[in-house]
């Protein structure tokens, strides 16, 4: 590098670790809280045409890479359920869909196939058995005029599944000798320079397949820390000798191939991030910590520019950016808690970089610069666009929770856009433990079969009680209202949403507060139909609702908080979560918390008391590993900032007993315990045994944390003694209980019950 490229890569990295530090306190004035808004409607920018290579797409939207998993038949074929799932996204408005990842290196990583060689990915390998499908995948969205692209990957690498160990006795693969992400004493064998060229092959062949199936451009893989990203990012790729010990050959080459087997006209999108963040993370962690030593000498941000040049010259026509891999996985997949357009400023960079060096692309256009990272707010978005952060927005999750989304934009009805929640329980979490792909607040998501064109009306008109006006409650009670049922909603409160009310009072949780402000305007769009009525600020009773004499009746009321068998838990500096959230002047007058439970809503509390109040705050938790039912992003980046702070946490330990100014801790002095804060690796699901986990030995020890206000957040159990009444007492012929007063869990499970037995009641 010469003097100007150093001073460049320089600037560069001081806005990485920028962002780093302002990710854990963003609300405080650093970052917007967006709102659905329509103040720049009507959205001219989004909603014009743009060109890729010889392919026109009619709007500046983009469906991100959700979906898909799980979602094939046992060949790999693209499935109904499939077909549906982005029919409806290109029947909502969408410019260009990308799929889900379709991996391109079975029989060279064998991570991609499971025992039995099943696969959950769905596939383009197997000629005319697949090609069918991916057929019609093209057909149905080219109905509604939007193109689909086909994301490949060369494979998963060190963040695949190990288990192909014990059921192959294959060890996993990567560019040079990794630690596996998932269990990292199980090490990733480099992978050969004839399997790197067989890789190649065969995504060529994958996308002349695609071309042929329809599919109107390729999208690659090369973010993230995937298999092309290990590959082509020294972090990951210490190769010596050989044809790929230049990180960015891999890369060059499979776009070559790409070029030589589709021609120059096809579009090919590749998606990087600018860097891995790494360094910016974990600072001097990257030299202590083993899973992550190797991965210092990261591609840095100028490198990664300089590749995506080159890349180009090779024949990409556009690029999606932003940061962050698995090891620090909060980045690439921004939770609830991370701020909306966070990543704006880094597509900003690549968009000046490739303008300030006139790269255009071997069609002779501009090349696009796709821009990601909660961008689900039409007027946020608009104004990226006429800012000229980015010459295109993409969204992923947003459209998982309204696939409407941007015909709703587009006709100004941004009022009506279902929000996303960004809690990943349902489009990650869900697929991680065995499922597919669905959304907590949108019960149809991967349901479209039979839905595409609405709900059925009811044969049989019934007189519906629905009680709780919470997610289920209103929920069910719009679903029946479509149907013809006449509906009346029960509301012991004068406000809709139950306890969400109280969760999203931190600024972390805007989007689930918005979230509320949809259910509120569902209500009141309710109450102009003449088959709905609603009765707020009443707990009804048994004696109520037999009065009414109902053909059906529908509980919905929630769950409620737990408490401990703790010595001293009675006290007045005492409460639960909720009720702390709900009184926020009591808690401003407390100096020293400690929070007893260090699950999802302990360890959020813990962050709003620490950074929104500026609170000593000490976390209790028994379990070895704090929110350990969380999906990884959303603990990553709670835990990751908690640990910044420097919030004291006790795993493994108990409370013996509350004292007016202090809690008395047993905690587990060995060194043995786990670090709580640990979030360079992933909880691993209970179904899966790692036969290499270090057993915790007990060194008891008693400790005390000073406190003047303590708060339990040691879970909830249903509140459904309502219900139990009207079994009894037989109030109706059919009585169903849904959502939390069924069992507390998350939002997903709620919406998802309530929907299913208002579409079949």
């Amino acid at each position: 590098m010469d003097r100007n490229d150093i001073n460049k890569a320089r600037e560069y990295e001081e806005v990485l670790s920028r962002l780093e530090d302002t990710f854990g306190d963003w609300f405080n004035g650093k970052m917007q809280i967006p709102t659905m808004t329509n103040n720049l409607y009507p959205y001219t920018k989004m909603f014009s045409p743009i060109k890729v290579n010889k392919c026109e797409i009619k709007n500046r939207l983009v469906m991100g890479p959700m979906g898909n998993v799980n979602m094939g038949d046992e060949t790999g074929r693209p499935s109904q359920k499939m077909i549906d799932y982005f029919e409806a996204r290109a029947k909502g408005g969408v410019g260009l869909i990308t799929t889900g990842l379709i991996p391109t290196s079975f029989g060279v990583d064998p991570t991609v196939l499971e025992k039995d060689n099943l696969s959950y990915f769905p596939r383009i390998d197997r000629s005319r058995t697949n090609l069918v499908g991916w057929r019609n995948l093209a057909y149905a969205v080219h109905s509604y005029g939007s193109k689909i692209f086909i994301q490949l990957t060369a494979g998963l690498g060190r963040v695949g599944n190990p288990e192909c160990l014990l059921t192959k006795l294959k060890l996993p693969v990567s560019a040079s000798w990794n630690p596996n992400y998932y269990i990292p004493a199980i090490p990733c064998k480099k992978l050969s320079g004839a399997g790197c060229k067989k890789i190649i092959k065969k995504t060529g062949q994958a996308a002349i397949d695609a071309k042929t199936a329809g599919l109107d451009g390729v999208y690659l893989h090369g973010h993230e820390g995937y298999l092309l990203e290990q590959m082509t990012n020294p972090a990951f790729n210490r190769r010596i000798l050989g044809r790929y010990s230049s990180y960015q050959q891999f890369g060059l080459d499979m776009v070559s191939e790409i070029r030589k087997r589709c021609g120059d006209k096809f579009p090919i999108m590749y998606r990087i991030d600018l860097s891995l963040m790494l360094n910016a993370t974990y600072g001097d962690k990257m030299k202590k910590i083993k899973s992550l030593k190797k991965f210092r000498d990261e591609r840095l941000c100028l490198e990664t520019l300089e590749y995506m040049a080159n890349l180009v010259k090779a024949g990409v026509d556009m690029f999606d950016v932003d940061l962050g891999c698995y090891d620090n996985w909060w980045l690439p997949h921004p939770p609830s808690s991370m701020p909306s357009g966070c990543f704006l400023e880094i597509a900003e960079i690549a968009k000046k970089y490739f303008k300030d060096n006139n790269i255009v692309s071997n069609a002779g256009l501009p090349v696009p610069i796709v821009a990601v990272g909660k961008l689900g707010y039409p007027d946020l978005a608009e104004q990226a666009l006429r800012d000229e952060k980015c010459d295109m927005i993409m969204l992923a999750r947003p459209l998982l929770a309204d696939p409407e989304w941007p015909n709703k934009a587009f006709a100004g009805n941004v009022k009506n856009i279902r929000p996303c929640i960004g809690c990943h329980e349902a489009c990650i979490k869900e697929f991680i433990e065995g499922g597919h792909p669905q959304c907590a607040v949108c019960p149809t998501t991967t349901f479209e079969t039979g839905l595409l064109d609405g709900l059925k009306p009811a044969e049989n008109k019934k007189k519906v009680a629905v009680v709780g006006a919470g997610p289920a409650g209103v929920v069910c009670a719009k679903t029946l209202v479509r149907r013809g049922h006449d509906v009346t909603l029960y509301e012991k409160n004068n406000y809709v949403g139950g306890t969400l009310k109280e969760a999203s009072v931190p600024k972390i949780k805007y989007e689930l507060q918005n979230y509320v402000n949809y259910l509120a305007l569902q209500v009141e769009d309710l109450k102009k139909k003449p088959n709905f009525k609603a009765v707020f600020g009443k707990a009804v009773t048994e004696e109520d609702l037999a009065k009414e004499k109902f053909d059906a009746i529908i509980t919905a009321t929630g769950s409620k908080q737990v408490g401990l068998p703790i010595t001293g838990a009675v006290q007045k500096h005492v409460c639960t979560a909720v009720e702390a959230l709900a009184d926020v002047e009591k808690l401003k007058k407390a100096k020293n918390i400690v929070v007893i439970g260090g699950g999802d809503s302990g360890c959020e509390f813990a962050y709003f008391a620490k950074y929104e109040l500026g609170k000593n705050v000490t976390i209790v938790e028994m379990a070895p590993k704090l929110m350990a039912k969380s999906c990884t992003a959303n603990r990553g980046h709670i835990l990751h900032y908690l640990d910044k702070a420097g919030v004291k946490c006790y795993n493994c330990a108990s409370v013996t007993a509350i004292n007016e100014d202090n809690v008395e801790i047993l905690s587990n002095a060995s060194k043995t315990v786990p670090n709580p804060y640990n979030t360079w690796e992933p909880v691993l699901p209970e179904n899966i045994h790692n036969p290499l986990a270090k057993k915790i030995k007990s060194l008891p020890k008693a400790v005390n944390a000073e406190a003047d206000l303590v708060v339990i957040a040691a879970g909830t159990a249903p509140n459904n003694e309502l219900y139990k009444t009207l079994v009894e007492k037989q109030t109706a012929p059919l009585i169903y209980n849904i959502g939390d007063s069924f069992a507390p869990g998350k939002v997903f499970t709620a919406v998802k019950s309530a929907f299913n037995v208002a579409k079949n009641l």
